[in-house]
């Protein structure tokens, strides 16, 4: 198979750009006439504050807090996926998620966030957890990727796998 061809490089399903337009369309807050600024204020936030919780979790786990640590983790990714919702709208963040360019990157964080509260609850198991942890952080960068043009491209050849 030619480099650059099959299921790893989903980009070359087609030759269009990806789409990567947040603010055209309908808005999850239309309703409430926030503004773009507004609306990028309100990304910024929830990103910060799901990077705050994603780290307040990663503290909990030096004390041994294996279940505080996955929901405070999972807690923080899921307010960093909900300010897109601020951008692009709820409804149209979920059907862009199940583009191809993006489905394996989508459905791999799901079931990690899945995972890792298993690891946490059902299996009590920290390094579990952590591998889990680890597996929704690299689906979650390369989802990330995927909004921007050639960025997964980039990003295989320069550790070596493009």
């Amino acid at each position: 198979m030619a480099p650059g061809k099959g299921w790893f490089n989903l980009e070359s399903g087609s030759s269009v750009i990806p789409d990567t337009s947040f603010f055209e369309g309908d808005s999850a807050f239309k309703a409430f006439n926030l503004s773009r600024t507004t609306r990028l204020y309100g990304f910024a936030g929830c990103l910060i504050a799901g990077f705050v919780l994603s780290l307040l979790g990663t503290v909990v786990f030096i004390f041994g807090m294996t279940i505080l640590f996955a929901v405070l983790y999972i807690l923080g990714t899921v307010v960093s996926l909900i300010g897109t919702g601020f951008l692009i709208g709820f409804f149209k963040q979920a059907k862009l998620m199940f583009k191809p360019v993006r489905v394996v990157a989508s459905i791999v964080l799901i079931a990690s966030i899945g995972l890792v509260l298993v690891g946490a609850f059902v299996l009590k198991n920290g390094i579990l957890c952590l591998i889990f942890v680890f597996i929704e952080f690299l689906a979650y960068t390369w989802y990330t990727l995927s909004y921007i043009p050639y960025a997964r491209a980039a990003v295989t050849k320069a550790v070596g796998l493009g």
